[in-house]
């Protein structure tokens, strides 16, 4: 989440798949900028978790206990990579500063330095202009997020953000800490710790699990 006005942070125009935007930071050959100082602040989806657990060859649960620490927003607890060194630097960065990761890499980072502006239930891409320094050329927004199912993946990213600001305003309101408590617990196992089957259909297991929680939460 950003504070701020679009034109403060962006170039003031909406981008969907098929357009072009100045985005392409041409490989980042010596400069891993945006991997340093992220703190708590590149909280992970539970397609984010699931990519990397698949890709490193571990589960869930081991990377909530290594690579990935918790954040409370808004009190929900949500995973991040973990950070390392005074310069808070991602811990999958590797010692030439390059991502070791990269094929398996989160969301936000395959978007960067594109953003997502979320609004009347759907979301937008946006231009960050002031997150990168690098000199940028043209590329096709579907082709710089480079993820598969591109439409499938937009909707799992539309439903997961409102299921979460909906959850969250719960919290917010539900003055039990008790309740809180469980809530999180709940949410951490439903969504992260428990294993998506591999050779399944991530997006349906995860629509199961959506619906499951909904129907809990309602």
């Amino acid at each position: 989440m950003r504070e701020g006005t679009l034109d403060e942070i962006s170039d003031g125009r909406f981008y969907e798949a098929n357009d072009m935007v100045k985005a392409d930071c041409q490989g980042c050959e010596g400069c891993h900028a945006c991997c340093e100082g992220m703190g708590d602040t590149l909280l992970l989806d539970p397609l984010d978790v699931h990519r990397l657990a698949v890709f490193l060859g571990k589960t869930a649960a081991s990377l909530l206990e290594g690579e990935l620490s918790l954040a409370v927003q808004d009190g929900l607890i949500l995973p991040y990579p973990a950070v390392v060194g005074e310069k808070e630097t991602c811990i999958f960065l590797d010692g030439n500063g390059r991502c070791r990761v990269h094929a398996a890499r989160p969301g936000y980072c395959r978007i960067f330095p594109l953003g997502r502006y979320y609004e009347d239930g759907e979301f937008r891409y946006i231009l960050q202009i002031h997150e990168c320094d690098r000199r940028k050329t043209k590329v096709k927004v579907k082709k710089w997020v480079d993820t598969p199912e591109l439409a499938r993946y937009e909707r799992f990213v539309r439903d997961w953000h409102y299921f979460v600001r909906e959850l969250q305003q719960k919290l917010a309101s539900s003055g039990d800490p008790d309740y809180v408590r469980k809530v999180n617990l709940f949410f951490l196992r439903a969504f992260y710790q428990k294993e998506y089957e591999p050779e399944g259909d991530f997006y349906e297991q995860f629509y199961d699990r959506l619906r499951k929680a909904r129907a809990i939460f309602a």
